[in-house]
């Protein structure tokens, strides 16, 4: 009786080896060619819902820093319109003064000037940024100072603070900007400085000639509404420096998770190069053997 050689199953065994070997070599390929580790979720295993956290959390941090940016340029138009009162209050004190030094002042040349002053308070107030008016408080819609007769009407002196002038809410503006964090900025046009530099503005433009008591109303109340509004423009100083730290403490945090992120995403290309190699060099040792393995017979064995 002849026997024989029996290599099937170490056959099959050589070849599901080289099979794996082939698909291990073709994800390091699609690998090496993306520097990912998966080009989807599934293929992360037990890391794909930390990565899903950290991609959640980026995408969180950015929507504080968006709403951060947004909310410190209004801050800034709103400092530069602040500046501009008190530009404006200090041109009126400067009026009111020489008025008060001078027994040859025309009255009616100061009243002109205080009425102009005030549609230019009035307008300034009513500034605007992307189509939203800054200092009405949360009615955004509506200019928030309105100067017309009907609704601030002549005052005289002794005068009494009054915002009837003023037409939105005390609701001030404010931004989240971190998860348990949120930054109050907002100023709105019944502030007390605005208040007073109004009715200094009142009292020059609709009293001529102005008695002693009314000038020195209104020069007062010009000179306390200028020291009022250099506390306004701090406020603001503070509420743009705290937007911008938790910004930046968002920026900082993006880096970290993104690095992060990186860490379990991303492959070491150059390891997976030397891998490859490596397993070329298998790969093509299993073939020659897996040849040589089928090319053998009895007679070959037996010679």
């Amino acid at each position: 009786m002849i026997s024989r050689v029996a290599t099937f199953a170490i056959n099959n065994q050589m070849i599901d080896a080289a099979l794996r070997t082939q698909s291990t070599m073709a994800n390091q390929q699609l690998q090496e060619a993306s520097g990912l580790v998966s080009s989807d979720y599934a293929g992360l295993g037990a890391t794909s819902q930390q990565v899903i956290d950290l991609q959640v959390s980026v995408s969180r941090s950015q929507s504080y820093i968006d709403a951060a940016t947004s909310a410190d340029s209004k801050v800034q138009v709103m400092y530069s319109t602040v500046t501009s009162v008190s530009d404006l209050l200090t041109q009126l004190r400067t009026l009111l003064t020489s008025a008060s030094n001078s027994a040859t002042t025309n009255a009616s040349t100061v009243s002109q000037s205080a009425q102009q002053m005030l549609q230019e308070m009035a307008s300034l107030l009513n500034t605007q940024y992307s189509g939203q008016y800054l200092f009405g408080g949360s009615d955004t819609n509506t200019p928030p100072v309105d100067v017309s007769s009907a609704s601030y009407p002549a005052m005289t002196s002794p005068s009494s603070a009054s915002t009837s002038y003023y037409k939105g809410d005390d609701q001030a503006a404010s931004v989240r900007v971190s998860d348990n964090t949120t930054v109050t900025y907002g100023v709105t046009a019944d502030n007390s400085a605005f208040e007073q530099a109004m009715r200094a503005l009142n009292l020059a433009a609709n009293n001529s000639p102005m008695s002693d008591a009314t000038l020195k109303g209104a020069l007062d109340l010009a000179t306390s509404a200028v020291n009022a509004t250099a506390e306004v423009q701090a406020q603001l100083g503070v509420a743009s420096s705290s937007i911008q730290s938790a910004s930046a403490a968002q920026t900082s945090y993006q880096s970290y998770a993104k690095t992060l992120g990186g860490n379990l995403t991303n492959v070491d290309v150059a390891a997976v190069t030397a891998q490859l190699s490596t397993f070329q060099a298998q790969l093509t040792a299993s073939y020659a053997a897996i040849s040589k393995m089928q090319s053998l017979n009895l007679a070959s064995y037996l010679r």
